[in-house]
């Protein structure tokens, strides 16, 4: 016998079909009531004015509100109906008699606003006909039928133009709602094209440099190429490693993923780049590491894109200036955490008028907090990658920074 998980088991049934179904029926029974109100209503109708008449027809249309959302078509059926009868029992011919089709253009404007163009369509034509017909077949002088027809036609102009923009407004809502779900959509798959690259590009140069020097070396001098094979060993395990940590984090968001999920590593900062350096050192590249200011613990989204912006200008010297020593150095300032990767190799990494994915991703990091980032030539040879990333102000009584030496 198979044992059934708790979160299998058939829970309490939904309230909500039960609100739905007491909504729906409360909504037809307002339109029963209208029925039978205007019925008593019409009853008296040959000793009222046509004032009153029109009044009470348009004051009962207040009970097919709960209606008028969900068939807007019947309530304009209704009120229509309700309108031609009241004209039909009606002994008072003055012309105010016809003001109870105010309730049908009311929900001819909540048809427009609200279904299909092919359902605005028929509701216009069926108040069009409705209405003409009714003026000119209860309209006693050809003046009353023209001044009539006239304010009916308006009536229900005005009824549909406000349809109109109620319709264009939602739909531009929608319109916008959606503009927006997609830049957040494009954002955050740049943001994930960006992570993947810059954790994998810089393992995968040096795993490629480590596998050159293995191949070199392998007949001549077989520890060196046992010390590589151990670092390409080490540096894939943790890529590998860091991959799955970003899927995890991915799928963190989808509820049929498992509880039981691995812990995610902290977010890289620039407390991490000494190891960065020692990674790089096995490459082959020395990197050479200053700190200027006054060290403090910043932001999260700072450091990690200070650490990543250092880890992708190194990983390009590693692939592509063909040196063997690069300098970076992180300044702490008062308003600005100013980054710099400095090296004497051959300039551009991939080439005049390339710039490659690399420095793409660096600059819309720095472009997201609203810093400066150049890349460039330097002035005496090599290459310069230059970024400044505006710091939040300093809390009350903590010092300011050091004076860089």
């Amino acid at each position: 016998m198979t044992a059934t998980s708790p979160a299998s088991l058939p829970g309490p049934p939904s309230s909500r079909p039960t609100a739905r179904g007491v909504a729906a029926g409360a909504a037809w029974g307002g339109a029963l009531l209208y029925l039978v109100f205007l019925t008593l209503l019409l009853g008296g109708a040959p000793r009222a004015s046509a004032a009153v008449q029109a009044l009470g027809v348009v004051l009962a249309a207040a009970l097919l509100v709960g209606l008028l959302g969900r068939s807007p078509l019947s309530v304009l059926a209704l009120t229509l109906t309700g309108s031609v009868l009241a004209l039909a029992v009606s002994s008072d011919f003055a012309p105010g008699r016809f003001l109870s089709f105010l309730a049908a253009d009311v929900a001819l404007g909540f048809v427009v606003a609200s279904r299909s163009w092919r359902s605005a369509t028929a509701g216009a034509l069926l108040s069009l006909l409705v209405q003409s017909a009714a003026v000119g077949g209860f309209a006693h002088r050809p003046d009353d039928m023209t001044a009539t027809g006239v304010v009916a036609l308006l009536a229900m102009t005005v009824s549909c133009t406000v349809g109109l923009l109620a319709r264009e407004r939602r739909q531009h809502a929608v319109s916008l709602r959606s503009k927006e779900v997609t830049e957040a959509v494009t954002a955050e798959r740049l943001r994930i094209a960006r992570e993947l690259h810059d954790m994998v590009a810089h393992s995968i140069g040096i795993i490629a440099i480590q596998a050159g020097v293995g191949r070199r070396v392998i007949d001549t001098q077989p520890a060196e190429a046992r010390n590589a094979l151990e670092a390409i060993e080490t540096i894939g395990r943790e890529t590998l490693a860091g991959l799955r940590r970003t899927l995890v984090a991915l799928r963190q968001a989808d509820p049929g993923a498992g509880r039981q999920q691995e812990p995610l590593a902290p977010t890289p900062d620039l407390a991490g780049l000494e190891r960065l350096v020692a990674m790089t050192a096995d490459a082959g590249v020395r990197v050479e590491l200053h700190r200027r200011g006054e060290q403090r613990r910043l932001p999260p989204d700072i450091e990690l894109s200070a650490y990543r912006i250092v880890q992708e200008a190194v990983t390009n010297v590693v692939r592509h200036a063909a040196v063997g020593h690069c300098w970076v150095t992180i300044g702490y300032g008062v308003e600005e955490l100013h980054v710099q990767v400095d090296d004497e190799g051959r300039g551009a990494p991939d080439g005049p008028g390339d710039t490659g994915f690399g420095i793409t991703g660096m600059r819309e990091r720095v472009a997201l907090l609203q810093g400066r980032f150049s890349a460039g030539p330097r002035p005496g040879g090599g290459f310069r990658v230059t970024a400044s990333l505006p710091l939040p102000p300093l809390h009350e009584g903590a010092g300011a920074p050091e004076e860089a030496r």
